[in-house]
């Protein structure tokens, strides 16, 4: 690896960690706008799309560019290849995000719907699969992504019992069925989350290793659990 090699990769992780911890933020601002009727943070969420979308597009350019100047084979080959495709989750979960915010506005006229706190569980579990997937990005550390994959199953498990919760709410007041519809498609999103993080964990598996896992299965005590959903 020649050292303008590595000192571009080492630009283009810091720009992918950069965006990481906005992705972060957008998704905790969405919640809030969820949770407690922030639409002023919906609107910051809507705006920093925006910015999202083009620096994802700057750093799509970036990769590119290295290909053509640097020509590299195996390890630094799927370096470049893996950034392309983290830089590619990160945009989707933002824009996740602001699906959430937009099912946020659906709950102002109803003042009486409380979004179920196990929410809140699920969107922290969320948060940190995503978080832990790209520290172990930097820590080209194959073996903690395997874990992340595993966890996906809880932020499955709790998207299982929003669901049951949000209908038992719909059947004992069927004034609550809008803001519950709606809750239930952040719910959604949520998962589709976490389902990201996993392909971003599945993603540096790929770059220590060389080996795609995707479409494989972990086992959690021999139960089995796929991966993300691509």
């Amino acid at each position: 690896m020649t050292k303008h090699f590595q000192r571009d990769m080492e630009r283009l992780h810091g720009s992918v960690l950069a965006l990481s911890s906005r992705v972060e933020a957008m998704i905790d601002k969405a919640m809030l706008a969820l949770c407690d009727r922030r639409m002023d943070l919906a609107a910051e969420v809507a705006d920093e799309d925006y910015d999202v979308d083009q620096e994802e597009i700057r750093i799509e350019e970036e990769c590119l560019k290295m290909l053509a100047l640097h020509q590299p084979v195996a390890a630094d080959l799927r370096r470049i290849a893996a950034v392309l495709k983290i830089n590619n989750d990160l945009e989707r979960i933002a824009d996740l995000a602001v699906n959430i915010c937009e099912r946020s506005q659906g709950f102002v006229p109803f003042r009486e719907f409380d979004a179920p706190p196990r929410l809140q569980e699920m969107s922290a579990a969320a948060v940190r699969m995503l978080r832990d997937a790209l520290d172990c990005f930097v820590k080209l550390d194959a073996s903690m992504a395997r874990q992340i994959r595993l966890r996906d199953k809880e932020v499955n498990e709790h998207n299982v019992a929003i669901i049951e919760i949000l209908q038992d709410m719909m059947m004992q007041d069927s004034r609550l069925v809008v803001p519950a519809v709606h809750c239930l498609s952040a719910s959604r999103h949520l998962e589709r989350i976490a389902d990201l993080a996993t392909n971003i964990a599945e993603d540096v598996i790929y770059l220590v290793e060389g080996e795609i896992v995707r479409h494989q299965h972990e086992t959690i005590e021999g139960t089995p659990v796929s991966g993300g959903k691509h």
